[in-house]
């Protein structure tokens, strides 16, 4: 997730949607964002986007699966938004995002090496045990290098920490289109 504190993204309206047109009942009210946190606190911001772009990298579809998982798994509504938009806008398949929510059900969906880092992803994001267990570091090693690896780690680690910026702030999904943050 990367923003800007002027973004349509984070800015939430309390209308309802307008119907769809075909006589069905609007949407629910669309709730504003908390806090502006790029506004409030621009230098965290920009270090943010700094770790994003130290985190790059990675394969741009595994990068992908790995963002919208962690989204999923945190329950970032904003950041399953955008990553899902960009991951669509690059050609991933609809199929594939659709799985993704259960990928441990439908691993003839992806490669072993989308396999181990979802793996690594959920491991990495959920922390239940306090650990990544062995297992699943040394599936990921078996598959990737340790620059790869590295450079999985960081992208988890930095989707973890957008991902918590865009709940605890509750920004806004449902306004973002792939391309406009990059400026």
């Amino acid at each position: 997730m990367t923003t800007t504190a002027d973004d349509p993204a984070t800015a939430a309206t309390t209308a309802p949607h307008p119907e769809d047109g075909n006589g069905e009942t609007p949407r629910a009210h669309e709730h504003a964002p908390r806090l502006r946190l790029a506004e409030l606190l621009p230098d965290f911001y920009r270090a943010m986007v700094r770790l994003e772009a130290a985190a790059q990298g990675v394969d741009p579809t595994l990068h992908h699966l790995i963002k919208i998982r962690a989204s999923q798994i945190n329950h970032c509504a904003f950041c399953i938004d955008m990553h899902t938009k960009d991951a669509l806008a690059e050609g991933e398949s609809v199929e594939r995002i659709v799985q993704l929510s259960a990928w441990e059900e439908s691993r003839h969906f992806y490669t072993e090496r989308e396999l181990a880092a979802l793996a690594l992803t959920e491991a990495v994001t959920v922390l239940t045990d306090g650990f990544v267990p062995d297992a699943v570091y040394a599936g990921a090693a078996a598959v990737f290098d340790e620059t790869e690896l590295a450079r999985i780690i960081a992208a988890i680690t930095t989707i973890n920490a957008w991902n918590r910026i865009g709940v605890s702030t509750r920004m806004t999904p449902g306004h973002y289109t792939p391309g406009m943050f990059r400026k």
